[in-house]
């Protein structure tokens, strides 16, 4: 072999490597780590009991080079979401993805919504047979952003028996944790009044978000299936459990495009987070 060919050869195993190996042989319910740009990625699955019952569920654990962020359903001013592609697996009825806690991310194209460092997505998986285990099929897709934004795609597979047990039930429980849980009468935080003023030169959406008095590192994001939502900006301080934020849209069009449109409100403070889902009128 010529010097050059030899080069090519060591520089695609290299790559390769870098890319796409395995960091250590899985246990059961799990997928190996798959090493990506700047980043890793598996599934994990174990045994959560809900309700009396026990439920299975998967997570997707995603690990980031420091410096590096991945973006929320709701992307921001840049960034892509992530997908979830469950299309090849076997034995599944149903899958829900459960979205922990973002936060905001100050870069050159404005504010972006994401995470850092690691995030596990919890998700819920439900068999077609129960006594039988679930053959877990997912492409993810995620976009990974320091200076410059990369697109990542990742193929992973696991089965998660029908008597798991509680496998990574901790790390899943741990994730679960920071899921915003449905909005309350009874709790906080929760919505207050919503205000929409469309005709102006500006085009603006008001929300009233009520928190516990004291409350730190409130924040309010809102997500819709049909439309991208522009980033809420806090109008002021929290005061007396009261803090109002603001959704400017770019034009009259994008403003009414949410008319009708369910809307995802995420409510978040260090004392605790919620949704809730309504339709403008």
């Amino acid at each position: 072999m010529n010097p050059f060919g030899l080069t090519v050869l060591v520089a695609s195993l290299v790559l390769c490597s870098a890319l796409g190996s395995p960091v250590h042989a899985a246990s059961p319910g799990q997928s190996p780590w798959s090493s990506q740009i700047n980043s890793k990625v598996r599934l994990v699955s174990g045994t959560i009991e809900e309700q009396g019952e026990a439920a299975r569920y998967a997570g997707v654990q995603l690990r980031m080079e420091d410096g590096w962020k991945t973006y929320w359903r709701n992307p921001g001013d840049s960034g892509v979401p992530p997908t979830f592609d469950w299309s090849g697996s076997k034995n599944l009825k149903s899958v829900d993805v459960f979205y922990p806690v973002p936060h905001r991310f100050s870069d050159a194209n404005g504010t972006a919504i994401g995470y850092d460092n690691e995030v596990v997505f919890p998700i819920r998986v439900t068999p077609k047979q129960a006594d039988k285990p679930i053959q877990l099929s997912l492409t993810f897709d995620y976009g990974l952003c320091k200076d410059l934004c990369i697109p990542n795609s990742v193929d992973l597979t696991a089965v998660i028996p029908a008597e798991l047990g509680r496998g990574d039930a901790r790390l899943i429980e741990q994730a679960s944790a920071l899921v915003p849980h449905p909005e309350s009468a009874t709790s906080l935080p929760r919505l207050g009044a919503l205000t929409a003023n469309f005709e102006g030169a500006e085009p603006t959406l008001e929300v009233e978000a009520l928190f516990e008095p004291g409350a730190t590192n409130t924040d309010l994001f809102v997500t819709s299936a049909d439309v991208l939502v522009p980033v809420p900006k806090a109008l002021g301080p929290l005061k007396d459990g009261r803090q109002r934020f603001s959704v400017v849209f770019p034009t009259k069009d994008e403003a009414n495009a949410i008319k009708g449109k369910p809307l995802t409100f995420t409510l978040v403070s260090d004392q605790g987070a919620s949704e809730t889902t309504l339709s403008q009128r």
